[in-house]
């Protein structure tokens, strides 16, 4: 073991993995199954066909609690938090000054009084830091490193899942609560909701470090589930046309270049008193309008590039940080995530091009050591998502 080595935290999860035979690698400062011996494409399929188990303790979590909390949390992102229904989650993305993200999220509104919030485990101790620094004098603000999240995914997510904890099958998409699984040993509270980042229905699950072994374990028992590995958790996300933050977008990319428009509701956009007022605001809106704004964030604007999906016209995969070029030779973009997809069986990739080519049907050159592959711009999600919405 390298000295480097000894410095990677562990989940709760860490012994099960490695009695499981996981081959364990780097990932976001943990040490993460990459993947078991059955492989990532058997992981891969196992989870669209059936139900597939991944640890997801590296992602942080914390509450945000007080009557202003919502509101404090809503002048962050460019995202409505305060008409948020008590009992649904949403997708979010934390700003900073000039517009750029600085992490994109999860959160889920308990109470109008408390939100319980996922962020990514690369980020999330700068995003603590921020969310504190930001807001910390209007609401509380509770990191919950006692916690650990598991993600049951696929089609038999429910009824692998519903065996253990009833009313979970009442759910739908962006829906949670809290729940008690019981074991047959021992009964384990959790906090759940009804998403995942893999395209398919399943369940987010969020249990003590004490109870996380336990729960696994009796998720795993159930003839429908399999554990999967961060490799398929990979392969997945990206045939669902998801971001991976750190690959596709980052402080360099703003919500419009990266093609999130949809995240940001019209109450944030347009008129009104909740329009704008949020970091990078001016912008964010105007890449959104189309104008221009004043010169502190020209940097930004006009847009400059888009996020695409791309599919290679040959079976050939083409990988992150591969130039992409019009057919004279001129890069007009890059990949940021790419690989050969299991189950749209073709080589996939998202990338960012220039907004001229950015229509679907636009044809563009990958260089693949040297080799010009031909790909097309195309929409996403690659494979037709699975979220069970009633």
């Amino acid at each position: 073991m390298s000295a480097s080595d000894t410095t990677l935290l562990t989940t709760p999860l860490n012994a099960l993995h490695l009695e499981l035979g996981a081959r364990m690698v780097p990932f976001a400062g943990y040490s993460m199954p990459v993947q078991y011996p059955a492989g990532l494409m058997a992981e891969h399929h196992h989870t669209r066909k059936a139900a597939g188990l991944f640890d997801v303790s590296h992602m942080g979590q914390l509450r945000l609690s007080g009557l202003d909390a919502c509101a404090a949390f809503e002048s962050l992102m460019p995202v409505d938090v305060i008409d948020l229904p008590v009992g649904k989650q949403r997708y979010g993305l934390l700003l900073t000054e000039e517009g750029t993200i600085i992490d994109d999220l999860m959160f889920f509104k308990k109470a109008q009084d408390e939100l319980f919030v996922i962020v990514n485990g690369a980020c999330k101790a700068g995003d603590i830091a921020h969310i504190q620094a930001q807001i910390g004098s209007r609401c509380q603000v509770t990191p919950l490193p006692d916690y650990a999240l598991l993600a049951l995914q696929g089609p038999q997510a429910v009824t692998a899942l519903a065996r253990l904890a009833t009313g979970v099958e009442k759910l739908v998409f962006m829906t949670g609560g809290d729940f008690t699984v019981d074991t047959g040993d021992q009964k384990i509270d959790v906090f759940l909701t009804r998403s995942g980042y893999t395209g398919e229905d399943g369940f987010e699950i969020s249990v003590h470090n004490d109870h996380a072994e336990a729960l696994a374990r009796a998720l795993l028992a159930q003839p429908e589930v399999q554990p999967i590995g961060l490799g398929a958790r990979n392969s997945l996300r990206l045939e669902a046309g998801l971001c991976l933050y750190g690959n596709d977008i980052d402080t360099s990319t703003t919500p419009v270049e990266a093609s999130l428009n949809w995240a940001i509701q019209k109450v944030r956009r347009t008129g009104g008193a909740r329009a704008g007022g949020f970091p990078g605001a001016e912008t964010v809106i105007g890449q959104l309008n189309g104008i221009g704004g004043s010169e502190l964030h020209m940097e930004h604007l006009p847009l400059t590039r888009k996020r695409v999906g791309l599919v290679a016209l040959e079976r050939i995969p083409v990988r992150d940080h591969t130039e992409l070029q019009d057919h004279k030779g001129n890069k007009v973009g890059e990949v940021t995530s790419g690989l050969l997809a299991p189950t749209a069986d073709k080589p996939i990739a998202m990338g960012f091009v220039k907004p001229s080519f950015s229509q679907i049907g636009t044809q563009v050159v990958a260089i693949v050591r040297g080799k010009p592959v031909p790909m097309v711009v195309s929409a996403m999600p690659f494979v037709p998502t699975n979220y069970y919405r009633g």
